[in-house]
């Protein structure tokens, strides 16, 4: 089971929507507030994917140095209601991220 953590502008609810991964916020480990690069840093050690909306993320750090993936939902706003139709791309978008890429989950037009 792939263990991943969400970013702290994740909604906490989308959790419910994905039962097959162990998910983890950055509040419950008490990372709030950190750098993106002591984030990714802190991540490597406990995670394998880390989800966020942060798409400066992979401009402002060397993505590659590090040991998770990172996968970016791109949706209209950070409610559920908006990130509840991309469940199935970010499903895919989790399995198939490897260590040191970017993947982007975005609406479809």
């Amino acid at each position: 089971m792939k263990r991943i953590l969400f970013d702290e502008n994740i909604p906490r609810l989308l959790r419910r929507e994905l039962p097959e991964f162990e998910i983890r916020t950055v509040q419950q480990e008490g990372w709030t507030g950190l750098s993106n690069g002591a984030l990714l840093r802190e991540a490597q050690t406990k995670f394998e994917v880390l989800v966020t909306v942060d798409k400066r993320l992979q401009h402002q750090q060397n993505i590659a140095t590090f040991r998770i993936a990172i996968v970016v939902i791109s949706a209209q706003s950070t409610r559920l209601v908006h990130m509840r139709p991309l469940i199935p791309q970010l499903k895919q978008a989790i399995g198939q991220a490897r260590p040191g890429t970017v993947v982007s989950v975005a609406e479809r037009s």
